[in-house]
């Protein structure tokens, strides 16, 4: 998840149900200390210990989404930047507004110019809140760390770790936090690479561990009601996709700076790094702008396609794609074009027949379909949307699904919604709580989300390697270019090979 208007952002929560103490019964009834607190307390011996690894701007905000969980305690933040004042955010002060709503302090971060992240203003956001939930008015107790391997060997409570550093980094700092027997939430993309995506996802299998991607489509009700309509055949059986998006609004489609900068006070190169091929500092890579970078991101539909795929693949049951292809603008050495089309063709199934799906970044838009009336801009949801096409019929709605409509507007006057029969999530983030205290695995767990991990970057190697590509899923491999093989698993430096 990363910078969206406030439509669109992802961890939206659901505040947690009540405790509420049962009829009375006869004889000494014992009761449990979270009744004893009053509503909403969960005894210390019952909370789930967290980590958060990577708080910029984005790790700040999952942050704050997890300090309001009763049943968290976030006790060790990490970071390889100490604090500075120049991260990306959605609108001016956006971040501070809200901190400030979180603390109930309108004064906090006043003195700021710019928006301020870093593990030590995590580490004061924590003890900040927290001493908003104690008589004293005063908290501390969040280590702070730069070495993500230091924070997993000290804290040794620890529960899990909540992952949000550039997409260089998940696979790595989530297989090592599974392997020491940690639950993980991580941001998305799910990883860097194809290959990371199996690897990471065989990892959360053997080590029984509770996981999720910060993709929070599955708890949405736009996933659910397009599932009910597609599975009631409202259009048909579905043969083509049209999905844009407004990506990206970083820099692609440029060279490596020629000149190093000062590497800022604080600030661990090296290590923000890690995995990535070696080369000098420059505020070309960072923040955010990483996205554009083939050594750190993975452009705009890495960045955004895992969230309407996600859908897609709930609601059509898609697998593998057979075959992907791509053209772009002009490409360059080491960053992703300007604008892309990538064109997937996916197998029947299940009954379903064979789909098309054709992906559109960079301000490229699908042909504007007949049904859509001429009053109507092509916009869908903040410049982004899909079109569905059956055998019956054409959808139109948000990125994610959301606001579904017939097409054209008469046909959705007079339509008659089917049952709403699908079980509602509790929340994202509940999911994941529930999966850790031994329920049901969270439905963006790393199983289910690889494929569609892998779907995504597939896309990214068709991008590069500028050819039609076969896809061999069972073997990982493309089929029909050795070249473009060379991408499904890219290179690590030696200390950071998983």
């Amino acid at each position: 998840m990363d910078p969206q208007t406030s439509a669109k952002e992802r961890s939206t929560l659901l505040s947690r149900r009540t405790f509420l103490l049962g009829g009375a019964t006869a004889g000494l009834t014992i009761l449990p200390r979270r009744v004893l607190g009053g509503p909403g307390h969960v005894a210390p011996s019952d909370r789930i210990t967290l980590g958060c690894i990577g708080v910029g701007a984005q790790g700040t905000r999952v942050l704050m989404g997890f300090l309001k969980q009763p049943e968290v305690q976030v006790v060790a933040v990490c970071d390889v930047n100490k604090e500075s004042a120049d991260y990306s955010e959605w609108g001016a002060g956006e971040v501070r507004s809200k901190q400030r709503q979180l603390l109930g302090n309108n004064n906090w971060g006043s003195d700021w110019k710019g928006c301020v992240c870093g593990r030590e203003p995590a580490r004061r956001l924590v003890e900040a809140y927290y001493a908003t939930q104690k008589g004293s008015g005063s908290y501390k107790g969040c280590a702070s760390y730069n070495d993500f391997r230091e924070l997993l060997e000290n804290e040794k409570g620890l529960d899990g770790v909540v992952v949000c550093t550039p997409d260089h980094w998940h696979a790595t700092i989530s297989i090592f936090a599974m392997r020491k027997g940690r639950h993980v939430y991580c941001q998305k993309p799910m990883t860097h690479s194809i290959d990371e995506a199996r690897k990471m996802a065989e990892v959360a299998r053997d080590s029984k561990v509770a996981t999720q991607v910060a993709i929070a489509n599955e708890a949405s009700d736009a996933t659910r009601i397009l599932t009910e309509w597609i599975a009631a055949g409202v259009i048909g059986g579905v043969r083509e996709i049209h999905n844009w998006s407004s990506r990206p609004f970083w820099p692609q489609g440029i060279e490596r700076p020629s000149q190093a900068d000062p590497v800022p006070d604080g600030f661990d190169w090296d290590l923000w790094l890690g995995p990535a091929p070696e080369r000098p500092f420059n505020h070309a890579y960072l923040p955010f702008v990483w996205r554009g970078w083939f050594d750190f991101g993975t452009g705009a539909i890495g960045d955004m396609g895992c969230y309407s795929f996600d859908t897609l693949y709930r609601v059509l049951k898609l697998g593998a794609p057979e075959s992907v292809e791509a053209s772009s603008t002009q490409g360059h050495p080491e960053t992703y074009p300007l604008a892309s089309i990538i064109h997937y063709e996916f197998p029947a199934r299940g009954g379903m027949p064979p789909l098309k799906l054709h992906w559109y970044d960079g301000g490229v838009r699908p042909p504007r379909p007949d049904e859509l009336e001429e009053s109507r801009e092509m916009r869908g949801e903040e410049g982004e949307g899909l079109i569905l096409v059956g055998d019956g019929g054409k959808i139109y709605c948000g990125f994610e699904g959301q606001n579904p409509r017939l097409i054209p507007e008469p046909k959705m006057k007079a339509f008659q919604p089917p049952p709403d029969t699908l079980t509602k999530s509790v929340g994202h983030y509940l999911e994941w709580i529930a999966a850790i205290k031994g329920g049901e695995p969270a439905r963006a767990n790393f199983e289910f989300e690889a494929p569609i991990t892998e779907a995504v970057l597939l896309g990214d190697v068709a991008v590069r390697s500028g050819k039609k590509l076969h896809w061999d899923s069972a073997k990982m491999r493309v089929t029909n270019d050795s070249a473009a093989n060379d991408l499904v698993s890219l290179p690590k430096r030696s200390a950071w090979k998983i």
